[in-house]
């Protein structure tokens, strides 16, 4: 018997090969790894702030944005000579400050006649004589999860001889600066 050709109410119902729905699955698994990568990416070394003041000079300058690697620090411990990024003392209302560890944990430092010594040598990473030695007067000795940063232009940088600062703790280090360039116009301001 002969197919009758003609109006059908009936809808056929499309169906959607293997092929499509596996090339429509790796789009998507494509686009939440790309979305993932990038979140990553951003968090771990995208942050970034300005300098603030003239505590880094000649190294950093003020107004010059730095981007911060927080990926670093979770696989290591901040070394002597590292440019690091941290809020003094947890407080969310200050700055980012930007210094150098000078000391890491069971060194001990004093300023002495405008020298800093730490463990009773010169320091390699202060280049500059220092005319205040602030709580540094006396030997400091670093504890465990706690370091002892200063700007390379000592004079002009408040920092881990302050007792408002002291020494920088674990808890308050962003990350360390990895990369800067130079930006006088751009408003980057505070980063939180």
């Amino acid at each position: 018997m002969a197919q009758r050709r003609g109006l059908s109410f009936y809808k056929r119902k499309k169906k959607i090969g293997s092929a499509i729905f596996r090339e429509i699955i790796s789009y998507i698994f494509g686009i939440i790894i790309a979305v993932f990568l990038g979140v990553v990416i951003t968090y771990f070394w995208g942050m970034s702030t300005k300098v603030i003041g003239d505590s880094m000079n000649p190294a950093l300058y003020n107004g010059q944005v730095i981007y911060i690697d927080r990926f670093s620090y979770m696989l290591s411990n901040p070394k002597a000579g590292d440019v690091i990024v941290f809020l003094p003392n947890s407080n969310q209302n200050e700055h980012y400050y930007v210094k150098r560890v000078i000391a890491v944990p069971g060194d001990s430092v004093r300023i002495q006649d405008g020298v800093c010594y730490v463990n009773g040598e010169a320091s390699p990473h202060v280049s500059k004589i220092i005319s205040e030695a602030g709580i540094a007067v006396n030997d400091i000795l670093i504890e465990t999860g706690s370091y002892f940063c200063l700007g390379d232009n000592p004079d002009n940088s408040e920092d881990s001889r302050s007792a408002n600062i002291g020494v920088v703790k674990d808890g308050d280090i962003l990350g360390k600066a990895w990369f800067h360039a130079g930006s006088e116009e751009s408003d980057m301001g505070r980063v939180r």
